[in-house]
């Protein structure tokens, strides 16, 4: 993708045009702008809540979609800042302070297993999460209980993103996905974000079932040039959108 797309929010957009590749990271440009867009989307639908993200790094996709937050919303990251070395902290704030919104940022040096929905809860109460973005220690347990903190803090309506669930390195995080969803029938993976490249890879999102067809029919709307037509079977009622920078079918037509 030569260009971002748009989220349609402008703060997010000029930072995801000019300097999304200042800070070191590998979330797409693409996943970036849908999942402002998401928050857009929220917003103007009377979603209210804060980002939350699991793995916040050196802060290039918690910066995207801390411009997507209004009123008094927090952006909060985790990280445990042990790799590659304990700078990526300073890092992270020194991006926040450069890039971002260090009045809406609450930076935690925490291993997520040890974290509880109380403790998220407590660090900006009076609101549940809206979006929450996993992209922690890519262990089974890790991963099961980024999930559980992710449902039990998330607003009703509200959403989940995770990231490398096809990741050529990672190939048995989609089953640890698969298994707590089994456990959890009221969510459901409504869009996958395709991945861009090696580094920046696919993610799923994921909202309680009530809100499945309306992030579909809205990211429809905000996408429409990068909906891959077949869809994704999840073994729903229905196929989860799927959403590529490069949303390309074979051509068949000397078949028929």
């Amino acid at each position: 993708m030569n260009a971002p797309l748009k989220s349609g929010i402008a703060a997010a957009d000029e930072y995801i045009e000019r300097h999304y590749f200042s800070v070191h990271g590998m979330s797409s440009r693409f996943a970036a702008a849908v999942g402002a867009a998401t928050m857009r989307i929220q917003s103007e639908h009377g979603i209210a809540g804060h980002f939350a993200e699991i793995g916040a790094f050196a802060g290039r996709y918690f910066i995207a979609l801390s411009h997507a937050l209004t009123g008094d919303e927090k952006a909060i990251g985790f990280d445990t800042f042990h790799w590659p070395s304990p700078k990526v902290k300073t890092k992270l704030e020194e991006n926040i302070a450069k890039y971002g919104a260090p009045g809406r940022s609450i930076v935690v040096a925490a291993d997520s297993l040890k974290l509880s929905a109380k403790d998220l809860v407590a660090l900006a109460p009076g609101k549940k999460v809206r979006f929450f973005h996993v992209d922690g220690e890519h262990t089974p347990e890790h991963l099961s209980n980024d999930l559980a903190l992710a449902t039990h803090t998330l607003h009703e309506r509200g959403v989940i993103c995770l990231d490398d669930m096809l990741h050529a390195g990672y190939p048995t995080l989609p089953v640890t996905v698969h298994e707590f969803l089994k456990c959890e029938p009221s969510l459901r993976v409504f869009c996958v974000i395709d991945r861009e490249d090696i580094a920046a890879q696919t993610k799923y999102m994921i909202c309680r079932e009530p809100m499945f067809d309306f992030y579909i029919e809205q990211l429809i709307g905000a996408f429409p040039d990068n909906v891959w037509p077949l869809g994704a079977d999840f073994r729903y009622d229905k196929k989860a959108l799927v959403l590529s920078p490069d949303p390309k079918l074979p051509n068949f037509d000397d078949l028929l």
